[in-house]
């Protein structure tokens, strides 16, 4: 059985891209389900699959995030990967899925946890904002905040993989040098500028919908939006990337691993920097490596 890849909330789950992708697990909060449930549940999962990666945004809730401490505390598993995100939350939905791709893949779970960290370089996670007055997560100007309550005043921001902030009219958003599809999800905010507008410059092969995440309003600071994210596709070229990467083994808990960080105990590689965690690394050949 492939790795099982969970989430903290049902709305990080993106449709699969095909009929092999597998779902992800649900690990929920504290006040939907008593510990003794989720240990339970979470006993199962490591009996079918062997080790469980959950992925989750930081701006959840403190609450549920001990949840999932005392879960991987009480259970004494060192197989469970506990990988918390910077990402929006519908950035971290497409990682999500990229990383369900990736456990189908001839990879050890060491290598898929510690993948989340290199792939993350290659999401372009952003929003179309009605306001930036709350916004905390990227740098703004006070300038910025100023026209923000102007009425009419649209904002474009992109969170990562650099932050980036632009009023709608004056300039553009840096997108990426490689093939992507975008995915959008529409809050109290009417506006076709993401798909008139942002798709078409950054020349992006695809646009999907999916429903906002619940804890996006929260991330951006205001439920006016319209959050997207771009993203490489194609399972080959995620395999290839990840592929390319040197391969190491933690020092701490003797999984393999890429990068410079163990996804499972969070221990640094203890050697030098002999490999390549590098961003900008797409296999060439490859139809991102190319562009459009």
């Amino acid at each position: 059985m492939p790795t099982a890849i969970a989430v903290t909330s049902a709305d990080l789950v993106l449709p699969p891209t095909d009929h092999q992708t597998p779902t992800a697990a649900l690990l929920q909060p504290p006040d939907a389900q008593p510990l003794e449930a989720a240990l339970a549940e979470t006993a199962v999962l490591l009996e079918q699959h062997g080790s469980v990666i959950a992925l989750y945004p930081a701006s959840i809730p403190a609450a549920h995030e001990r949840r999932l401490h005392t879960i991987r505390a009480v259970l004494e598993s060192d197989r469970i990967a506990l990988l918390k995100l910077d990402l929006p939350p519908l950035g971290v939905a497409v990682l999500v899925r990229q990383m369900r791709q990736l456990s189908l893949c001839d990879f050890s779970a060491g290598v898929v946890a510690s993948a989340a960290r290199l792939l993350a370089h290659y999401v372009y996670a952003g929003a179309l904002l009605g306001s930036v007055a709350r916004l905390d997560r990227v740098p703004v100007s006070l300038k910025a905040h100023a026209k923000s309550w102007v009425p009419g005043s649209q904002f474009g921001v992109l969170a990562c993989p650099q932050p980036q902030l632009i009023r709608i009219g004056t300039g553009e958003l840096t997108g990426p040098a490689f093939a992507t599809q975008l995915v959008l999800a529409r809050g109290q905010l009417q506006s076709d500028w993401v798909t008139g507008t942002l798709a078409p410059a950054w020349q992006v092969h695809g646009v999907h919908e999916h429903q906002l995440p619940a804890e996006s309003p929260r991330w951006w600071g205001t439920a006016r939006l319209i959050e997207f994210a771009a993203f490489l596709p194609d399972i080959s070229v995620l395999h290839q990337l990840v592929s390319s990467v040197r391969r190491e083994v933690c020092s701490w808990c003797g999984i393999q691993l890429i990068g410079d960080r163990c996804g499972f105990c969070s221990a640094p590689l203890a050697t030098g920097p002999k490999h390549t965690h590098a961003r900008g690394a797409l296999p060439r050949g490859t139809a991102a490596h190319q562009g459009s």
